[in-house]
This record gives C-alpha cells, structure tokens and sequence, in this order.
C-alpha cells in the first residue's frame, strides 16, 4: 500500500530559508565539480579527495555524532546504511571514477541534474508520493534541460559507457540518501556528522589497499581540496542540504538542486576552459523554468 503523503502550508519564513539552503548548495556543488574535475591528472587520488571530504567536517561535528553515537538506538538502522551508501564514501568513490572521464558541464548533467528525477520517481513508485501537475511539468522541463545539456556535450565526443552508468548511478545513490536522512529522524547536523564519521572509517580502512599521497602532495593541491571538498561539499552543503530536506521534502529540495548543471556549466567554461554553445544556454532557461515549477512556487499546494 502506497505511503500517504501529508500536503501542509509552509510558513514562507521557514520555505525562505529551506530554498536559500537549497540554492546555496547548488552552489558548491558546482564548485565541488569543477575542483574534483581539476584534480584529475594531480597527485591526488580519489581516496585523497575522499578523506579530506568526509575526514575534516567529522572533526568539525564530532560533538554532534559523539552525542548520539556511531549506531544511534532511536535511528532505522536500515536509514543509517542507505545514508552512508548513498552520501558517504562509497558514493564519492563511484563518483570519482565516473569523474576521470568525465568534463564538469557533462557531470553537471549526469550526477546533479539526473538527482532530482531519481529522488522524485522513488518518491512517486516507492513512498507513493502524488506530484500535482505543476510539478510534473517541472520535472519534465528539468530532463529536457538535462537532455539539451547532454546533446550539447555529445558533439564533443568526450563522453564514454562510464560517463553514461556511473554518474546516474552515483545520483540514484543520492536520491536513496535524501529519502533514507528523511526517515532517519536525525537532524541535519547529525546526519552529517554520522556519514562523514562511518565515511572516514571507510577511508582509513582502505589506505592499506590504496595508499595515500596527502603527505607528498603540494600544499596549493591540498589547500584547494580542503576549501572545497572538507568546508564547502563535505561539511557546509551537507548540513544545508540536510537542512532544506527536512524544512521542504526530499523531492522538493531535491527540485532546487537541478540549476547546478547550469552553474557547473558555466563555472566549466569560465574556470576550466570548456566550451559553452547557444544550445547550452537554451538548457539553462529550460532547466531554470523546470525549477520554478517543481519547486511548487505556483502549485497551490505543498508537497512533502
């Protein structure tokens, strides 16, 4: 039997702030692609990246997960598994390798512009959730917007089987992660803290088998790397990104989070030197008109 879903108003004061949360981690989650996308071909490996984005923000909300412990009694463990599969390390591993071969406009595409669909389908096949017609119209714009960006990469002829598989199966792990934190009953600060605590323990665990160069490599590689991988992507977007699920719904935050292959895109261009056509920009207004709709802005309900 389907999951009934609750339709309740949101104050605007607390919806404000759960679409400022959203917005702002579309913006280091830009940055985030740009800066993993950089670091290939530097000294440093994806375990490298990875401890650095699950090993500092679990230094910095340790007394949020020392408080509620590793295995909290009142937290599904199943909820805690999927968090951690979903958001963690094993998910930034897949995602790294799907990166190598991958440029930041198309990985914008692929990761973050694939989530907000893969969390609404499990929303509407598993948890039984009724999107009202705005919103679906939403989410059709937001795969059109997807689907320009891709053709728009296709000319290039630099995307590969593993751009296609990876990516999308690395943004189906997160949208199983934005509805398992859901369900959690933990906080955003908390959540965080558990993902990035297990991840780091992951990480250490596989420095026998893959070893590390954070000790060798420049300190300009690694400074980067910790701004944008540990403060901004694995400690800041995470807890405001687990803040905007709790305020407005995994899908509806998920919604938000469709313009970053837009900023992914033109941060590409104007950062990385990747090129940025008219057919590019026609997905940004697509993929921005998609938004609007799914955020539920002009619905005349909420949905959560």
């Amino acid at each position: 039997m389907p999951i009934t879903t609750t339709h309740t108003e949101k104050p605007p004061l607390s919806a404000g702030m759960g679409a400022i949360s959203a917005l702002s981690v579309v913006l280091i989650w830009a940055a985030w692609l740009i800066s993993t996308r950089h670091s290939v071909g530097t000294s440093l490996s994806a375990l490298d990246l990875s401890l650095l984005r699950y090993g500092i923000p679990a230094i910095l909300l340790s007394p949020y997960w020392l408080r509620v412990g590793l295995w909290p009694k009142d937290t599904p463990k199943w909820a805690l598994v999927l968090m951690v599969l979903g958001s963690g390390a094993p998910f930034f591993q897949l995602v790294g390798f799907g990166m190598k071969a991958t440029p930041a406009s198309a990985a914008g595409v692929l990761l973050p512009g694939v989530m907000p669909l893969a969390v609404a389908l499990i929303g509407i096949v598993i948890l039984g959730e009724r999107p009202d017609r705005m919103r679906r119209f939403g989410m059709v714009a937001i795969a059109a917007g997807a689907a320009l960006l891709l053709i728009d990469n296709l000319s290039s002829g630099q995307l590969s089987w593993v751009s296609y598989t990876i990516l999308p199966a690395g943004a189906t792990l997160w949208a199983i992660y934005t509805h398992a934190f859901r369900k959690s009953g933990l906080t955003a600060f908390e959540g965080g803290g558990l993902i990035c605590a297990w991840s780091t323990l992951i990480n250490l665990a596989l420095i026998p088998f893959l070893g590390t160069h954070l000790a060798s490599a420049p300190v300009s590689e690694i400074g980067l790397q910790v701004i944008t991988q540990g403060l901004l992507s694995g400690l800041l977007a995470t807890v405001l990104y687990g803040s905007a699920v709790r305020i407005l719904g995994g899908t509806q935050a998920a919604a938000y989070t469709a313009v970053t292959p837009v900023a992914a895109a033109i941060g590409g261009a104007v950062l990385l030197g990747e090129p940025l056509g008219a057919l590019a920009i026609i997905a940004t207004l697509v993929t921005g008109a998609g938004v609007l709709l799914s955020t539920g802005l002009l619905s005349g309900r909420a949905a959560r």
